[in-house]
Order: structure tokens, then sequence, then C-alpha cells
């Protein structure tokens, strides 16, 4: 599965987008965190090291206590969500819409960021 990833790094012009399930762990600790659904054991670890950019896109609260979807684009966050952005164009939290963030990803990369 790893290697069927990494040819993607090799596609240029082309924006290949995975969508996927989190499942929630609890470790011996009674610590949560957040790991993609995904075929083979190695794969779920390796996945951030072959992609650019992990996005979580979870429930959060606003200011007034409503339930919104947010996209999280860091490493650390809060919750442990998987994410990471290696542009470093984004910011933590993300507003839960995939043509905006696009839009962001491509400005920054013209800009040279």
């Amino acid at each position: 599965m790893s290697s069927w990833l990494s040819q993607f790094q090799h596609i240029p012009d082309k924006d290949v987008i995975f969508v996927g399930l989190l499942d929630q762990k609890t470790d011996d600790f009674n610590r949560t965190s957040w790991i993609p659904q995904i075929e083979g054991a190695k794969t779920t670890t390796e996945l951030p090291g072959i992609l650019d950019k992990v996005i979580s896109m979870v429930p959060m609260r606003d200011e007034s206590g409503n339930l919104e979807r947010k996209f999280v684009c860091r490493t650390s966050n809060a919750n442990m969500y998987p994410a990471k952005d290696r542009s470093g164009c984004l910011d933590e939290i993300e507003e839960a819409h995939l043509g905006k963030l696009l839009a962001k990803i491509k400005s920054a990369t013209k800009r040279g960021e």
C-alpha cells in the first residue's frame, strides 16, 4: 500500500485527494489519539511521510457553542488529529471548504512560499 501511495509523489501538476475515516484509539495511559483507517499495518505510520498535506475534517464548537465542521491542518493540535502541512501555508484550523483550501495552497505555491 505504501509503495502504491508513493507513486502519487511523481505526478506533476495534479492534485490527488484521498478521503478516509478516522479510528479513535486509547493507549494504556488513557490518552486518546486518532489514526486513519487504511489497509496495511505500516501504511498508517508511513502516510504522513509520503503525502504533502494530511487534513482531518472534524466537528468543533465555534464561539457561540454551535457545532460546525473544520479542517485541522497542523501536526501539533489539541485533539491529536492526524494532520500535516509540509508547505506551512495553512493555519492550524481552516474553514471546511475544499475549494478555498486548494486556492490558498495554490496561491502560496505561486508566491513560492
